[in-house]
């Protein structure tokens, strides 16, 4: 328990530091290092930050178990956006995003875990039983963080995009005043500052709320689902164990 407060409160204050830099260093636009990403699932949650990431300048590969759709997205999006199968997404890319149905987390694991063991991945799967079955209520009972770092063993694993619809995570970009902030969970220090610069992009400020164990508050449902301002997130997380 120790140990973990101490990790969280590491991650914690890297990501205090992070906020301090001017804005203009944190932008889409002032973007200088461009990422691979590789989308792991590209229904609507992995198409829209896809897309919104290509336009930031990062080249994205788009898998899912269609590669024709994957292949026309890509070709909608220009020079910057690829399509792939999902071992060739979990190859190509620097950071992975996984937005898949909780059904298909097992397969992927087998599918893809020797791939992903390293390498910083986004989890944006929520399991949801009426949908996803025994898995999922598994997933549940365990909490989300640490469900998908057990079926993704050595991934370096992020919780974001889990409790804000894909139209709103689509426009936020756009959108003027006062960010909106987006709850994470993580363990791993490096890789949550990834995630974090990824999340900005998309037009959201990053909100560490604890390690992967605080993922299972992460999900539509639950206290921080929803857009809520940074503050607010941070107050309602105080609150959770």
């Amino acid at each position: 328990m120790k140990q973990n407060r101490r990790n969280f409160l590491k991650i914690a204050t890297t990501a205090t530091a992070l906020g301090a830099f001017p804005l203009a260093m944190r932008s889409a636009g002032a973007t200088s290092d461009r990422l691979r990403i590789g989308v792991i699932g590209s229904g609507r949650i992995g198409s829209t930050l896809g897309g919104v990431w290509v336009k930031a300048g990062h080249e994205v590969m788009f898998s899912s178990r269609t590669l024709e759709n994957d292949q026309k997205l890509a070709a909608s999006l220009g020079s910057n956006a690829r399509a792939g199968t999902p071992r060739e997404a979990a190859k190509f890319g620097d950071v992975l995003l996984i937005a898949v149905p909780y059904r298909a987390m097992p397969d992927v694991g087998k599918e893809l875990g020797e791939l992903v063991k390293g390498k910083i991945v986004i989890d944006a799967a929520n399991p949801i039983p009426s949908r996803d079955g025994e898995i999922a209520t598994w997933a549940r009972e365990k909490g989300a963080g640490l469900a998908s770092a057990e079926l993704l063993p050595g991934a370096r694993i992020v919780r974001a995009f889990n409790a804000i619809g894909y139209a709103r995570m689509g426009a936020a970009h756009e959108q003027k005043g006062e960010r909106m902030g987006m709850p994470v969970a993580a363990d791993d220090r490096k890789a949550y500052e990834v995630a974090a610069r990824l999340i900005r992009e998309i037009g959201y400020e990053p909100v560490l709320i604890g390690g992967l164990a605080m993922g299972k508050y992460l999900m539509p449902g639950t206290p921080l689902a929803g857009e809520r301002k940074p503050e607010e997130i941070r107050q309602i997380a105080a609150t959770l164990k």
